[in-house]
């Protein structure tokens, strides 16, 4: 086939100089180096004099961030991550005063920043009287052998027995507003002392019970995090299921008279019995101690339908005992020295010192693991008897099978040589002898 020419135009090489199209963007982002900045979620209401500053932990003594401004007070930093399987980051915009600039300088004065930490760190209040808790406990003096009695002290001597090294709350009680708040909070749970000028203070178990257990009752009221409520108070509280077999008596009385008409066996029926009822083992143990009967064994036999019930089941006046115990837990286990935090359960465990009754919640809890007790045992034998009559499945099916083999041995051994030899001819496409004898 000849060839032709094309008739399409050449196509022109494009110039390298041609600038690309698409958008450009209006920010530049720079390489930093060093560790990576935080980000922190502070009141809106704080001051310009507001400070983060160290602390002891309450409970654990170690040194802790927390931020204190003399008009919102004392918060501590709840830190909120992301998954480890879903990374992020921040991209910050930090502001520019554009009072004193112009339009043109608007743009180029803005600066972004990207944050590769994701961790944001959130200022949430505290009461100050778990920062100076540790003191009260610890003002104790040694009387006799082993006799421990608290004196009344005064706050800076309280103070002062607080660890100082990375501390800084020598500078935070330099502003009246935070002694002042400190001071208060400190009295709520002391019994105090007037000498002079000064007020001495002496912690009160009585007065910090009461003190975190009205905390603990706002936090139950308020709601428990969902986490908290379905594994520390639902499962806690939920009693094990049970399976009832329901079956209908108005059948098996019909059922039973026929039978007894027919066997001449006469069996008295009672009409209030004609509702549907539940077959429990009273009642199998109950029909066990009579003669048998037909109305008995048609009784034994039925299969009826499974129900699952609950043993038991909590009422709102357990259930809001165990929601309050549990918020008094969580704050005992974040603020609370552990000796301190367990001599607060032993009070609280005693009916005179408590003004809460939790009886009710120890009385269920104790029935519930009776019954917990009770179907982990009926469970374990259930597991038993059912793998034994497994096994004795088992042992039926391989005697079976041994029965078999042996009585095969014994035929092929009775076999003549003829047989074997004619059993191992290929008959495929022969036919059988009984054709030849078919009428015709």
């Amino acid at each position: 086939m000849p060839r032709t020419r094309s008739t399409k135009p050449a196509r022109k090489e494009e110039s390298t100089n041609t600038p690309v199209s698409g958008s450009v963007s209006r920010y530049s982002l720079e390489s930093r180096q060093g560790a990576s900045p935080r980000v922190f979620i502070l009141p809106k209401a704080a001051m310009p004099d507001a400070r983060i500053v160290t602390l002891s932990h309450p409970r654990s003594g170690q040194p802790s961030r927390y931020l204190v401004c003399p008009k919102t007070g004392i918060h501590e930093f709840t830190m909120i991550s992301a998954p480890k399987f879903a990374p992020r980051s921040w991209l910050i915009e930090s502001k520019v005063d554009f009072s004193e600039t112009t339009t043109e300088d608007k743009e180029s004065d803005i600066q972004v920043e990207t944050i590769s930490n994701s961790d944001m760190f959130v200022a949430t209040m505290i009461d100050p009287l778990f920062l100076i808790l540790p003191s009260l406990v610890d003002a104790k003096v040694e009387k006799g052998s082993d006799e421990k009695k608290r004196l009344f002290l005064t706050s800076d001597d309280h103070f002062d027995k607080l660890p100082d090294e990375s501390s800084h709350l020598s500078e935070m009680l330099r502003w009246d507003a935070t002694r002042s708040l400190i001071e208060s909070r400190m009295e709520a749970i002391c019994d105090t002392v007037d000498a002079g000028d000064e007020k001495m203070f002496r912690l009160s178990e009585q007065k910090l019970l009461d003190t975190i257990m009205e905390k603990a009752k706002r936090m139950s009221d308020g709601g428990l995090p969902p986490t908290l409520e379905e594994q520390f108070v639902k499962k806690a509280l939920e009693a094990p299921i049970l399976l009832s077999r329901s079956v209908t008596m108005r059948s098996q009385c019909q059922a039973a008279a026929e039978t007894a008409s027919d066997s001449g066996v006469s069996t008295p029926i009672d009409s209030s019995n004609s509702q549907s009822t539940t077959v429990t083992n009273d009642t199998n143990s109950s029909f066990a101690s009579h003669n048998s009967t037909a109305a008995t064994s048609f009784v034994e036999a039925t299969q009826g339908e499974e129900v699952a019930l609950t043993a038991m089941e909590a009422s709102p006046e357990v259930t809001g005992l165990q929601r309050l115990r549990i918020a008094f837990e969580f704050i005992c286990s974040r603020y609370v020295a552990p000796a301190t935090a367990d001599q607060l359960r032993r009070l609280l465990s005693q009916a005179e010192m408590s003004s809460i009754d939790f009886s009710p919640l120890d009385e269920f809890t104790a029935k519930l693991a009776k019954v917990r007790a009770e179907a982990v045992a009926a469970s374990s034998l259930a597991d038993y008897s059912g793998k034994r009559h497994h096994d004795e499945e088992q042992d039926e099916i391989r005697q079976e099978k041994k029965r078999k083999l042996e009585e095969e041995k014994k035929r092929k051994a009775t076999e003549s040589r003829g047989v074997r030899d004619l059993k191992k001819v290929n008959t495929s496409g022969m036919m059988k002898l009984s054709h030849f004898f078919k009428a015709k």
